[in-house]
């Protein structure tokens, strides 16, 4: 029936398979972007197996759309009640697009249309190996949209350090952006094509553990230091080098997409009957990958929360050097949230506040008179120590700080004097 519709989703997109007009009609009455999902690559390929050339000219011929998994797109299609399988790990069902308003008529699980003929395993490989292509893709493109949005130019920074890892990858980078360019060209992965790329993953996962290093580094200093002034510097340094190393890693990490999308290519073409296995196996690892770049980074994150804290409780007697801390935990704080966005890490992270100079010296005052009168010489000290801090703000806090510590001295000592007479 042209008005069945295909339905897979491997948890990272959505494919819709089938008659062009139908999959328009679905796509716009559930509000759905979409970007071609490239199933004219299934009919050359599968057309060598015995028994399903005839089936994937078929497939080819239709319309294949890709959904990227939002939580909006989830939503929309988790109504259609989808099947798992068990030995894929993807779910698929079958729906009928209807009536010029695009309506969706009921839900037919696993019907006999040509749409249901992918439940066939090896055109079903071959449809979830170019969605998990697909996903990477998207990735990339989003990857290389964080990038021009940082500004930063990852060659460059690359070029600027000496490290023998970081200099290969220049030639890593130069080698799969040709394989790409000549596989849209060509259609297909030669053998040429990847003798040229198939050693890079080891140079790609040198550059990354170089790079993460380089972070655990910057959050060791942030846990050595204790003094505000010493965080004010080791902040300062992390806001200026964190942002170049989630560079390399958003780089790194494009990179071993697309070689990705190659072997899965060059495994299509070669040893078709792999494909679902293999599949699953670079999902594994980049789920891995991705696991392990948030623990790097979410430990980073965490050192910059804590210096922000640190300084937040000292702001009393270092005002400027607080403010500083807080700013550049912030800054590069909000660049890791960033960056874990792009990769789908969520972190729910706030921004920390700074601490304003008065509202510690009221906290102070506060806790000061709750400790009765022995408190009267620690009060005096504190008041002349925030004196003395404010005094390098400039004059405006300075009567402010003045002020404040003129009226902790001044109740401490009405309190001091009305407990003296109580006693008597």
């Amino acid at each position: 029936m042209d008005d069945e519709i295909q339905l897979i989703n491997d948890g990272d997109g959505l494919a819709v398979i089938g008659d062009p007009g139908a999959v328009d009609r679905f796509l716009s009455s559930e509000g759905l972007e979409s970007k071609d999902l490239g199933l004219r690559k299934l009919g050359p390929t599968l057309g060598k197996a015995a028994g399903v050339a005839e089936m994937g000219s078929q497939i080819a011929a239709n319309s294949g759309r890709w959904v990227k998994l939002t939580e909006e797109s989830a939503q929309a299609i988790k109504k259609f009640g989808l099947m798992k399988n068990s030995q894929t790990g993807l779910s698929m069902g079958v729906v009928q697009a209807k009536g010029q308003g695009g309506g969706i008529k009921a839900i037919v699980q696993f019907s006999s249309g040509n749409a249901s003929k992918l439940a066939n395993p090896a055109l079903l490989a071959g449809a979830a190996g170019i969605m998990a292509q697909a996903a990477m893709q998207q990735s990339m493109d989003e990857i290389t949209d964080y990038l021009a949005a940082i500004d930063e130019k990852v060659d460059d920074i690359l070029r600027a350090q000496k490290d023998a890892v970081l200099a290969d990858m220049l030639g890593v980078d130069f080698v799969i952006e040709e394989a790409l360019t000549v596989r849209a060209e060509v259609g297909r992965v030669s053998d040429v094509t990847w003798s040229k790329v198939q050693a890079t993953s080891g140079t790609i996962g040198r550059t990354q553990a170089y790079a993460l290093r380089q972070l655990e580094a910057l959050a060791e200093k942030l846990e050595e230091k204790a003094g505000v002034g010493d965080l004010a510097k080791a902040t300062k340094n992390a806001e200026e080098k964190v942002r170049e190393w989630l560079a390399v890693l958003a780089r790194c990490f494009q990179l071993q997409d697309a070689l990705n999308i190659l072997e899965l290519d060059r495994v299509l073409d070669s040893t078709p009957e792999d494909l679902d296995q293999h599949r699953r196996g670079l999902k594994t690892a980049r789920r891995h990958r991705t696991e392990l770049i948030a623990r790097s980074t979410g430990r980073l994150m965490a050192r910059l929360d804590a210096a922000a804290g640190t300084a937040n409780a000292k702001v009393l007697l270092n005002p400027t050097s607080s403010r500083a801390v807080v700013k550049s935990s912030n800054h590069a704080a909000a660049g890791i949230a960033d960056f874990q966005g792009v990769l789908g890490i969520d972190t729910g992270r706030e921004a920390l506040e700074a601490r304003l100079w008065l509202e510690a010296a009221e906290d102070v005052k506060d806790r000061v008179v709750g400790a009765g009168a022995d408190g009267v010489d620690a009060a005096k000290r504190l008041s002349m120590e925030g004196v003395d801090a404010a005094k390098r703000m400039g004059t405006g806090t300075m009567g402010k700080a003045k002020s404040v510590s003129g009226k902790v001295a001044s109740r401490l000592a009405e309190r001091s004097t009305r407990w003296r007479r109580d006693a008597d």
